[in-house]
């Protein structure tokens, strides 16, 4: 039976990363990196598809968990009948692109506790079982190009194709384990001390959480925004830069259904909103390797623009399904690989000229290439931006003109008009003027709705869509204006859903799919910041604080919310769920936030 998403934590080394269930079970972990085939899928499935359990033998009374702080360590506590364990979780840092371990520490607190550990491994998504030889550390487990050493010190047992021990903790006593991946063909490497590599894990992230700059009241808060920036960091694939959305693949946006996606790979579409929070929040390294992964994986012909890359800038990356998965409680299909990446979405330009511009009105270090690769990118947006689309959202029905894709190609326009005006540089400033207005007459004549007074998701349609909240985010009316106004009160009426919101209504819009979807997290990040720049900061503090209050106890949050069942569903954790945790909460601490930085094309600062 599939466990809550609530359930899990993260953790992770920058290459890869693994959730870690409450009862002790790693159920989800790709290696050697995010995107490469599970060997613990029991998340899709059940424990035959792979999992690693440490926990105590017998009845659990009680547990809790937390991260120790600052870091990006587990630590979870099992309260038994007999006494007390503690069990940590890390991935240590690695200066080996491949190389990927996961470190298991149990110690016992008090009393006496007999704890169980099972491992089945299952590579290739739950299907390969590989072969186990013993060892004096351990064990060897090889399967076609992978292999793990597993290093500790207690007796090992195999049994009906997996690996197991039972071992006494008392106070003081400590077991380590350690699950080191190397490629089959090459030699295991040498494991260190796990006690002092946790020391040091442990120091590296606290001294990383130093550099958060928060000016804003409330500790909470704060844990609740630095919570989110480690999660952005364990989602940033350390080599190239590039976050990705999520670490996992085909968690459902309804419990049962098939929308489900993969989304272990990296969207333009978060590009401006991720540039935003890492620099208000001062992490300044972070926001440039982000540009750099940005400006190698668009490099090429301007035509082929993506929606979305792999982890390194790949590009092809077909949508298949896992037949043999039955999915997160029997949500079919699983898949891997995003058939998105082949779509068209103009609003894909927008998103990449204005990070680049917003890197330029940071410091961030100038490149000349990036002002010529926006140059290029705007010559075939001269006429595509009349195109049909798929819009945002990645709609798998028939293209459409849609609001939120025009209103980019505006941002497109009128970022590279700004760049010229404020940083002296060379383009067809006039032409790109004259397009910017031609723009802006479009979408207010035809993707604005008079009758009913506000902007609706394509031309010619009723329905609404939560990316028109971004209209006075990025410049295009003031959050004063009438037309936004009513755009906020619409979208308050029809898309609002247990006081959270929908991207769109599957009712109202035919996205060409079965079923419908949760409230999508980030958009309702959107609605507060909406509040916060129309001058409603109560509605905007009340809002807040109930999507932090859907965190679950470490601080993750999924993308999307089921209301009816009260719980995550979707991708785990969401990057853009964090994403908009992060600016909603600096849009509330400052007068001078990141939507209205964005509006306003000023400086991110910390």
């Amino acid at each position: 039976m599939s466990k809550p998403l609530e359930d899990y934590g993260l953790i992770g080394n920058m290459l890869s990363a693994a959730l870690v269930a409450r009862d002790g079970s790693i159920d989800w972990l790709c290696l050697p990196h995010f995107d490469s085939p599970a060997c613990f899928a029991a998340l899709l499935g059940d424990e035959s598809h792979g999992r690693w359990l440490l926990a105590p033998h017998g009845k659990v009374r009680a547990t809790s968990r937390r991260y120790v702080p600052d870091t990006a360590v587990l630590e979870t506590r099992f309260e038994t009948r007999t006494g007390v364990a503690v069990l940590y979780d890390f991935m240590p840092l690695s200066d080996d692109d491949e190389r990927v371990d996961v470190v298991r520490i149990v110690r016992g607190e008090s009393g006496h506790v007999q704890m169980d550990m099972e491992l089945l491994l299952r590579f290739n998504y739950g299907q390969t079982v590989p072969w186990v030889r013993r060892r004096d550390y351990g064990l060897n487990a090889i399967a076609g190009p992978d292999a793990v050493e597993l290093h500790t010190p207690v007796e090992l047992e195999g049994h009906d194709m997996k690996t197991t021990a039972r071992f006494s903790l008392h106070p003081g006593r400590v077991v380590p384990f350690t699950l080191s991946y190397h490629r089959s063909h090459r030699t295991p490497r040498f494991v260190p001390d796990r006690v002092e590599s946790m020391d040091r894990t442990i120091s590296w992230w606290q001294e990383w959480s130093k550099r958060c700059h928060w000016d804003g009241a409330g500790d909470g808060r704060r844990d609740a925004v630095l919570r989110s920036l480690i999660t952005l960091k364990l989602l940033t694939f350390q080599p190239t830069g590039g976050i990705i959305a999520a670490p996992t693949t085909s968690l459902p946006e309804l419990l049962g259904g098939s929308r489900n996606w993969d989304y272990r790979h990296c969207w333009l579409r978060d590009s401006a909103l991720t540039l935003y929070a890492l620099l208000n929040a001062g992490y300044r390294e972070e926001a440039e390797a982000w540009r750099q992964w940005l400006l190698r994986a668009v490099a090429g012909h301007p035509d082929q623009l993506q929606i979305m890359y792999g982890i390194a800038g790949e590009r092809w990356l077909p949508e298949l399904e896992i037949p043999w998965l039955p999915g997160y409680e029997s949500s079919r299909p699983v898949r891997r690989g995003n058939g998105a990446a082949g779509q068209s979405q103009l609003d894909v330009y927008g998103e990449l000229i204005e990070t680049l511009y917003a890197a330029r009105v940071a410091d961030l270090a100038p490149l000349a290439e990036a002002w010529r690769l926006q140059k290029v990118l705007l010559e075939p947006l001269q006429d595509r931006w009349r195109d049909l689309d798929h819009g945002i959202w990645e709609v798998r029905g028939e293209r459409r003109a849609f609001t939120h894709s025009r209103l980019m190609c505006w941002v497109a326009f009128d970022r590279a008009v700004k760049a010229c005006e404020r940083f002296g540089l060379q383009g067809p400033v006039d032409a790109w003027r004259r397009l910017r207005e031609r723009i802006r007459k479009d979408i207010c004549e035809r993707g604005y709705d008079a009758a009913r007074g506000c902007f609706v998701q394509s031309y010619g349609s009723p329905a609404l869509d939560a990316s028109l909240l971004l209209i006075p985010q990025v410049g295009f009316l003031p959050a004063s204006d009438p037309r936004v106004a009513g755009t906020v009160h619409a979208i308050e009426r029809e898309l609002l859903h247990g006081g959270l919101l929908r991207r769109y209504s599957t009712e109202h819009t035919d996205d060409g799919l079965e079923g419908e979807e949760g409230v999508f997290l980030a958009c309702s990040f959107w609605l507060a910041d909406a509040y916060v720049m129309q001058g409603r900061l109560g509605d905007a503090e009340r809002l807040f604080d109930r999507l932090l209050s859907l965190r679950n106890d470490l601080g993750l949050l999924a993308e999307e919310y089921d209301v009816v069942q009260g719980r995550l569903v979707g991708n785990f954790p969401q990057g853009f769920s964090h994403i908009g945790l992060v600016n909603t909460a600096y849009n509330l601490s400052r007068a001078m936030g990141p939507a209205q930085q964005r509006a306003e094309q000023d400086a991110p600062r910390a």
